[in-house]
């Protein structure tokens, strides 16, 4: 008999469908080869001819960690622009220059985890800089558009595979593996889903990627809501990757099931694909799948839908069909297109807060720069490397020549005097360090980050004058002359070789702590090892013994050096704000507010030096300032490598600004809630809420022209409103303005926003021209989530449609009178009561009613709780309540107009959390009544039934 060859593999037949590949692919790998898929790093098949595949490659503002690419501004600046297109011809430089370094480097990923679609519900979470806005509408509009163009727009294959983060609810950075984010179902449906759902919906995403946090109670990478919505919005296969090390804390640090076997079979059964845990090596991933699969935890076939949904990315990507994917000779990397993109991009994100007329600066005028940042260009945690750079100061010189520009840091210069009276020297980079030195000779910071074999600081006595940079919260950096930061490595010694602070964690900030008070003295801690700085024979190291003690010996005050400069200027233009790296990044939230207070001093000092001070606040997030005396403030999220020559264009009026704020900016801490408080209807977060004064509105900012609005109009054709009105520049400069349409439930049952953004368009428009405006508003973003019911709901009545320039400024309003649906009581005698179906709640909190799925309510740290439901129909009468709930306590259930309770159930103490009990009481009620449950105690309610 003669042997026949298998059958040649068909996966690799471009004429065939997607999913018939990737079955026939499916068929060709060992059980072990489907296994080893399910990590990060998914080994080739060199016996298929499969090549190794990575999924994660950052890509937020441009191509992250793999070396110089464009920098664009920062997420949240992308936002502040308003404008899709420019952010999809963004998204579309991006995924060009990932092909691009991924034909020259195959360790870029195709698979970009980009962009963050949380929302920026407040404004101290570390990331705010990733976000986009703190409106779901504008948040999936820009994060749609930023898809489009990382996708591209061939109707088969992708250029890249965008993964959206972090599903969900994710606001905190304190303690973010561990708590829990308590979103109920009206703030769920409405606010915090909505981002990700209408941009999955719009067909350009390739998965998600769960945030490290709990959601009611239970781990995002365990999530029923990956299965019940994500996956419900689309018929495409998405990819759910894990964040780094999160598949590892379930059992770890959130303990949330006993062994590493039962979490890994959860997450995967609850449709996590690809684990990013323990870096490169898989074998701890896999041996754990292994281990749930003999533990019957798992099946083959939940192994096998995992690596579908991957083998669906790769297969969009062209892997397997290479002479047929058009993005596979991508090349466009820095080019001059990409180049005045990424000055566009600048240009369009910057905002103006406030002006009196100091903006434009004339011709021939006199500025004086001054601020810490004023001579920065900052990059964050998911910039790449510099490819080019502008600070402010470096484009005002261009812009108005150097002749006519001052510059002042506004830095403390000191001398460090050990208690031996000897001062900290930096000693020079060593003359053959070659590699260390730019083409002129110079020494270039960048290439010292790391260095260990550089001399550490050492003591002598002339020493080195540092500059002392102050950010706020006692955290400061310390810089040689030459632009050196003093740093820490891996071996103790501090030595100046650092560009820029930076890192996971960071080694280049300190603290003064004081000591010796009688003489001044303090102890200089290091914060990254937490450590404080000796100084030895050796050199000068990080110990945790005998800590030297310093006295500050300053040659110059920061606010001397701007005084002098703001006095002898015709402007001065402050710029300030934050380091991406400090006081505010990924593992660290903010704590308040207000600009640092060297900042706020040099901003005095500048002021009292000067009335015409501008302030440009170039920042990750908003601040609370008084500008009440200020003629102009500007503010831009860190705007990338074209930062300083876009401020300076719209300062000398070359642009006329048109950025708007994605956030609500407050005027103070006492108008946030709790940084953990995610209730945004309940506490009366974000603009949608707030009913309190903001310092500046969601969707402001001003311009050198002015615009008229007039003829609104609106009809209702079936599902859809359809909207008109009419911008005019009415002022005599050429101009873009951002048209905002809002909406408002009138005469709402429910507490509803006061406004919400329905529509908005960016247009330019030249003196005198007018565009007429058509919007369609589907009536179905004008419901809101029944939870007497479960569903959404449009109610019948008035609505009002406001136009204008700002969720503040509105121009123009007409009201529509909609038909909905009635509002009807809660069919409690057929179906009782859910927990989390609340209308309004007191010192409760939502948690997982079983580790699988389902919400149950609990008092906050075990103490006293109400929940209020409204319009109960009891019908013609019950007699008997019934409570299921686990843990120990009392229930009580009364009428909410007044009165003693109705009834009050004991539940006795169960074995654990998910061990629910059933205990009864009588009662007598019947009608539409508002209910109050009361709850005591350590327990957890599930479900409150009716019956009689």
């Amino acid at each position: 008999m003669t042997a026949h060859p298998p059958p040649a593999p068909s996966f690799r037949d471009p004429r065939l469908p997607f999913a018939k590949r990737i079955d026939d692919l499916l068929a060709w790998l060992t059980p072990d080869e489907r296994i080893a898929f399910l990590h990060q790093f998914a080994p080739a098949v060199e016996r298929l001819g499969v090549a190794a595949f990575r999924t994660g490659q950052e890509a937020l503002h441009g191509v992250a960690w793999m070396g110089p690419a464009t920098v664009f501004p920062q997420a949240v600046g992308l936002g502040a622009s308003w404008h899709d297109d420019l952010v999809r011809r963004v998204g579309e430089a991006v995924s060009a220059e990932v092909r691009a370094m991924r034909a020259r480097d195959d360790r870029v990923g195709l698979n970009v985890w980009s962009p963050t679609v949380n929302l920026l519900r407040h404004p101290l979470w570390g990331r705010n800089e990733e976000g986009y806005s703190e409106d779901p509408r504008l948040t999936s509009a820009i994060a749609t558009a930023y898809t489009r163009g990382l996708r591209g727009d061939h109707p088969v294959y992708w250029r890249t595979a965008p993964v959206l983060k972090h599903w969900l609810a994710h606001n905190n950075e304190t303690r973010r593996d561990t708590t829990s984010s308590s979103v109920r179902p009206r703030v769920l449906h409405e606010y915090d889903l909505r981002a990700f759902r209408e941009t999955v919906e719009a067909g350009a995403v390739a998965g998600v990627m769960p945030a490290y946090n709990l959601v009611n109670g239970r781990p995002n990478h365990v999530s029923p809501y990956l299965r019940e919505h994500l996956r419900s919005w689309t018929d495409e296969p998405l990819l759910v990757c894990s964040d780094a090390g999160a598949p590892s804390n379930l059992a770890d640090s959130e303990q949330y099931f006993e062994t590493h076997e039962e979490a890994t079979a959860a997450a995967i059964v609850a449709g996590v694909d690809s684990f990013t845990d323990h870096g490169t090596d898989s074998s701890k991933i896999t041996a754990r799948v292994r281990g749930a699969l003999e533990r019957k935890l798992l099946t083959e076939a939940d192994v096998d839908t995992a690596v579908r949904r991957q083998l669906s990315v790769r297969f969009r990507l062209g892997e397997f069909d290479p002479e047929a994917d058009p993005y596979a000779d991508t090349a466009d990397f820095d080019t001059p297109a990409h180049r005045a993109l990424a000055l566009e991009a600048a240009e369009q994100a910057i905002v103006l807060l406030r002006n009196d007329g100091l903006l434009p600066l004339r011709p021939g005028t006199r500025v004086a720069v001054v601020g810490l940042l004023a001579d920065e260009c900052k990059l964050d945690w998911y910039s790449g490397t510099l490819l080019h750079r502008s600070t402010p100061l470096e484009g005002l010189y261009e812009r108005f020549g150097a002749e006519h520009v001052d510059f002042a840091e506004g830095v403390d210069r000191v001398r460090l005097k050990t208690a031996a009276g000897t001062y900290l020297r930096v000693p020079e980079a060593p003359e053959a360090a070659d590699e260390v030195r730019g083409a002129e000779g110079a020494i270039d910071p960048a290439l010292l980050a790391g260095r260990t074999d550089l001399p550490p600081l050492t003591a002598d006595a002339a020493g080195t004058e540092l500059a002392l940079i102050d950010w706020g919260e006692d955290v400061l950096t310390l810089r040689a002359p030459d632009g050196r930061y003093l740093s820490v490595a891996e071996d103790g010694y501090v030595r100046a070789a650092a560009d820029q602070p930076g890192g996971w964690v960071v080694q280049e900030t300190f603290r003064l702590e004081p000591a010796d008070t009688q003489h001044g003295g303090h102890l200089l801690k290091h914060l990254g090892t937490g450590g404080y700085v000796s100084v030895a024979a050796d050199g000068v190291k990080v110990a945790e013994e005998n800590p030297e003690i310093f006295r500050l010996d300053v040659t110059e005050r920061g606010a001397d050096a701007v005084a002098r400069a703001a006095a002898a200027a015709d402007v001065v233009v402050v710029v300030a704000g934050n380091d991406p790296h400090i006081n505010g990044r990924e593992t660290e939230d903010r704590t308040t507010l207000r600009l640092p207070a060297h900042q706020e001093g040099l901003l005095r000092a500048a002021r009292a030096a000067n009335p015409r001070t501008a302030l440009a606040l170039v920042s990750a997030y908003p601040y609370a300032v008084d500008v009440a005396e200020l003629p102009a403030v500007l503010w831009t999220a860190h705007g990338g490598q074209a930062a300083g020559t876009a401020l300076a264009r719209v300062l000398a009026g070359d642009v006329s600004p048109a950025g708007r704020l994605p956030q609500t900016w407050y005027a103070s801490d006492e108008d946030l809630p709790d940084l953990l408080d995610y209730d945004v209807i309940g506490s009366r977060q974000t603009y949608l809420y707030f009913e309190g004064t903001p310092l500046f509105p969601f969707g402001h900012g001003l311009s050198y022209t002015s615009f008229g609005y007039e003829g609104l109009t609106a009809r209702q054709e079936n599902d859809l409103l359809r909207v008109s009105f009419t911008v005019t520049n009415t002022g005599g400069t050429a101009a873009d303005e951002v048209a905002q349409l809002y909406t408002r439930a009138v005469d709402p049952s429910v507490p509803r926003p006061r406004r919400e953004l329905a529509a908005y368009r960016r247009i330019r428009l030249e003196p005198g021209a007018s565009a007429e405006l058509s919007f369609e508003v589907p009536l179905r973003s004008l419901e809101f989530w029944d939870v007497a019911h479960g569903r959404w709901r449009l109610e019948p009545g008035p609505y009002e449609l406001l136009a204008g320039a700002s969720s503040e400024d509105v121009r123009l309003r007409t009201t529509v009178q909609l038909d909905g649906e009635a509002a009807a009581p809660r069919p409690v005698r057929a179906r009782g009561l859910d927990a989390a179906d609340f209308d309004e709640q007191r010192a409760t909190e939502i948690v997982d009613r079983t580790k699988e799925s389902g919400d149950a309510v609990t008092p906050v740290s075990g103490g006293t709780g109400e929940l209020l439901y409204r319009a109960c129909d009891f019908g013609d009468g019950v007699t008997e309540v019934t409570v299921e709930a686990s843990g120990e306590g009392v229930v009580d259930l009364s009428l909410a107009d007044g009165g003693p309770a109705l009834a009050s159930v004991a539940v006795g103490a169960t074995p654990g959390p998910y061990d629910y009990a059933t205990a009864t009481a009588r009662l007598s009620v019947h009608g539409v009544h508002d209910v109050r449950l009361t709850l005591r105690g350590p327990l957890r309610l599930a479900h409150v039934g009716f019956s009689g």
